[in-house]
């Protein structure tokens, strides 16, 4: 079933994607409630692990994770993002269904269960979920018909209260792309209330993305700032 899925969003040339190139619109919701009309977004991704995101019809506030660092550009200058942040970025993007289907599997050690006949987005499915070796785990819910994913959710627990908590993704308005199949609507979902959803404009794979977009130096420090005033 995930060869098939693999198979479907497009085979060796998903499998090769070396960078990609995103324009859209992000919105975020509090408690299931829209907390905005919207923000334009430009997002590079360099895989596996540099992505850097510009938003305002300026592009004059950027977003550059590289590794496990991260930083906010602004007109002050170049920042560290929050460690809370870091953290929620970098659980993210290692459950993401990229480096699940591109990385996961070919670790060694990955245990892979089917767990039956299911539901996402009300779409009949089959379920199965990936296991890694440090008991790690991923559920995919993949379309019994085109076998493309429809659903990604993984737990964890929170070191500072012990609460479990399901982060969900759902992938929709799949279209052809470069051979690639690539989900246009992508929601996101904390502990079952709707946290952010984006319906992309455009979309390029593979083109060369340099490197220096995704270099940053801190140049000052937020609580500097606040000790100033």
């Amino acid at each position: 079933m995930l060869d098939q899925a693999i198979q479907a969003l497009g085979g060796q040339a998903y499998l090769d994607i070396q960078d990609m190139s995103q324009t859209g619109r992000t919105y975020s919701f509090h408690h299931g409630e829209t907390t905005s009309t919207g923000i334009l977004f430009w997002r590079f991704v360099k895989f596996p692990d540099k992505e850097r995101i510009e938003v305002t019809k300026q592009r004059d506030v950027a977003y550059v994770y590289n590794g496990d660092r991260a930083y906010e550009v602004t007109y002050k200058g170049t920042a560290e993002q929050d460690a809370k942040v870091v953290a929620d970025y970098l659980r993210r993007r290692s459950h993401s269904l990229e480096w699940v289907l591109r990385r996961w599997l070919k670790e060694p050690g990955v245990a892979l269960f089917y767990d039956g006949a299911a539901v996402a987005a009300d779409k009949p499915a089959d379920q199965v979920s990936i296991m890694n070796s440090h008991d790690d785990s991923v559920t995919l819910y993949l379309d019994d018909t085109t076998h493309l994913p429809i659903k990604r959710t993984f737990t964890w627990r929170d070191p500072a209260d012990n609460l479990r908590n399901t982060e969900e993704e759902v992938y929709d308005a799949y279209r052809p792309t470069q051979g690639i199949m690539t989900p246009y609507s992508v929601t996101r979902y904390y502990n079952g209330d709707m946290s952010n959803q984006r319906f992309l404009n455009t979309v390029t794979y593979n083109n060369n993305l340099s490197e220096s977009m995704f270099d940053a130096k801190p140049t000052y420090a937020p609580g500097d700032l606040l000790k100033k005033k």
